[in-house]
């Protein structure tokens, strides 16, 4: 399995909050060493490794890991708790997977 990770650069140079937030999290939780590639996607660069990953990809929000396994289809997520849960088998709340969805998308409310 070959895990990479994409996190983003703001057009003004500063380093996206929510990739930031995600780094703090795979950092202290030790689940950084899963991660077999970082690639940066620069607003400022259309041709950066992340900028072209997400096109092909047709991703449109960052951070996000995308996992390769030989003879299977690849997979993204753009939810790191979906990631966290699915890919590195470890526990997660409902609750703090839903709150980390209703963060990255503030056009969504729950009924």
């Amino acid at each position: 399995m070959k895990i990479t990770f994409v996190k983003k650069i703001m057009a003004d140079g500063s380093p996206c909050k929510k990739c930031g937030d995600v780094i703090q999290k795979l950092e202290e939780t030790g689940q950084m060493a899963h991660i077999d590639e970082v690639l940066v996607a620069d607003e400022r660069d259309p041709n950066s490794a992340g900028v072209k990953l997400a096109a092909k990809l047709d991703v449109n929000r960052a951070p996000f890991f995308v996992v390769e396994n030989d003879g299977q289809d690849t997979v993204v997520y753009t939810v790191y708790l979906k990631f966290v849960k699915e890919v590195l088998d470890q526990k997660t709340s409902a609750e703090d997977e839903a709150r980390e969805i209703m963060n990255d998308n503030p056009d969504l409310d729950f009924i």
